[in-house]
């Protein structure tokens, strides 16, 4: 396989592996918990994946055709949210956002990896500007997964390998790591 190839499994892999894991900690939730903030400065869950849906809606619509902020994104926006809101609202403003990206990079083929396209008009290989994403999701996921485990506390679930456990977990033989980010 050439690199081009290899590099855009990798991405859907990557892509594939963060929704997964934010998917498990939101899991974890109360309906109520989505809506909570840790201090008057920090951004609830609905808020973060409110923010991811609508950079995602920007960043992979027309990816390879126009400019990666849309005039119709109205970011600040994406950091309010009004009583009304459900957990199933957010619940589907990650799936409608999840299914932009990940449909967009099925569609990319290896010759599409070294083309230019701009993101608030600056200019960005595909690759380039899908590693931009990866990380941008891997930062907001993060923050999902952080305020998921702080408001579960005791009865967190990791997502990983369970504290204490590590030593436990080299004697059994691995499993396919498909889809899942890349280990820490």
């Amino acid at each position: 396989m050439d690199a081009a190839a290899h590099y855009l499994d990798e991405a859907r892999r990557q892509m594939r592996g963060h929704k997964r894991m934010g998917e498990n900690a939101m899991a974890q939730l109360r309906d109520e918990d989505f809506f909570v903030t840790i201090d008057p400065e920090a951004n609830s869950i609905a808020i973060l994946v409110k923010h991811l849906a609508g950079n995602m809606r920007s960043r992979f619509t027309d990816f390879l055709t126009s400019d990666g902020e849309k005039l119709d994104r109205f970011r600040d926006r994406e950091f309010e949210i009004n009583s009304g809101t459900t957990r199933a609202d957010v619940m589907k403003w990650w799936e409608d956002g999840w299914n932009i990206v990940l449909g967009t990079i099925e569609s990319l083929k290896p010759e599409d990896v070294m083309r230019t396209v701009t993101v608030r008009g600056e200019p960005h290989t595909v690759l380039q500007a899908i590693n931009r994403q990866l990380a941008h999701y891997a930062q907001h996921i993060g923050q999902i997964v952080f305020l998921a485990k702080h408001l579960k506390s005791s009865e967190w679930k990791t997502l990983s390998i369970p504290r204490g456990r590590s030593e436990e977990f080299k004697k059994v033989p691995p499993k396919s790591s498909k889809g899942l980010p890349a280990e820490k």
